[in-house]
């Protein structure tokens, strides 16, 4: 069930607010700012698949924190989303032995197939593409991360026209 947009203040709905409480139960008196991460995610995935200014606050009130203590954790992480993002996103790891074994060639193909640049979402909506950080798959690059899969050994264009078509069907079904 998504979450409730009352003006520019979002809450969750009562079913999801109830598992945002068992997360918070989790940890003990004193210590609900490690239910953060978690809450985001839960934030994130309920809120429009990204974390607005709103979404953030409301994270803030529900673990009696500061809105700076949220920003600071949203915007470090990677797996966080600013602003509203396309159904797949795709993260291509550009580190040291990525870019030796092609990185930059997957993204420049990747811009060249989607007809977007990195932080950019495609006019269907579907994807957006980002270079990020070492995703720890160093021996099978160039490869990229989207949601919790990665596709490794990415290195020809019809492996790239593959994994598009497949990402493209699955959005229909």
């Amino acid at each position: 069930m998504l979450a409730v947009r009352r003006g520019k203040k979002v809450e969750f709905s009562p079913e999801v607010l109830e598992q945002a409480q068992q997360i918070i139960r989790r940890y003990p008196e004193g210590q609900q700012k490690s239910a953060l991460i978690p809450l985001l995610h839960l934030a994130q995935e309920q809120f429009g698949g990204y974390l607005s200014v709103e979404a953030m606050d409301y994270i803030a009130e529900l673990l009696h924190l500061k809105p700076i203590e949220v920003y600071e954790v949203a915007t470090f992480y990677s797996m966080f989303h600013l602003k509203p993002v396309g159904r797949y996103v795709l993260e291509v790891c550009h580190t040291g032995p990525c870019e030796i074994k092609g990185a930059e060639w997957l993204i420049q193909t990747l811009k060249k197939k989607l007809g977007i640049q990195e932080g950019e979402t495609t006019a269907d909506g579907l994807f957006t593409l980002r270079r990020v950080e070492c995703l720890a798959a160093c021996g099978y690059a160039p490869m990229l991360q989207c949601g919790e899969r990665y596709y490794e050994f990415l290195d020809t264009e019809e492996k790239v026209d593959a994994l598009l078509e497949q990402l493209r069907q699955n959005a229909i079904t």
